[in-house]
């Protein structure tokens, strides 16, 4: 598919881009590489490719669900200003 200066100007327009006037023969070019490519990708047999998740088909290394930090809980409500069964007592921010 090319493009010519109309469709990149309406284009400009349609994305509120302003260009100049001299640039507008590039952007038609490029332009109309860039949806050649789209029209030579969608031209290719993928029927038979399965879809992937990811490219590398790799998989994440998971760490063991252990608990490694020790409970600190009666230090750190000791230390505010305000506690109730456990809970953190805050001042009332809603009316």
């Amino acid at each position: 598919m090319s493009l010519d200066r109309q469709d990149v100007e309406r284009i400009a327009h349609l994305a509120r881009l302003a260009i100049d006037e001299a640039d507008v023969p590039g952007y038609a070019r490029n332009l109309s590489d860039i949806l050649a490519l789209v029209e030579q990708m969608n031209a290719v047999d993928t029927s038979a490719v399965e879809p992937l998740a990811h490219p590398m088909e790799a998989s994440q290394r998971l760490r063991p669900d252990e608990v490694t930090e020790t409970d600190q809980r009666e230090l750190f409500q000791g230390i505010a200003p305000a506690v109730e069964n456990g809970l953190y007592l805050v001042p009332k921010v809603i009316e």
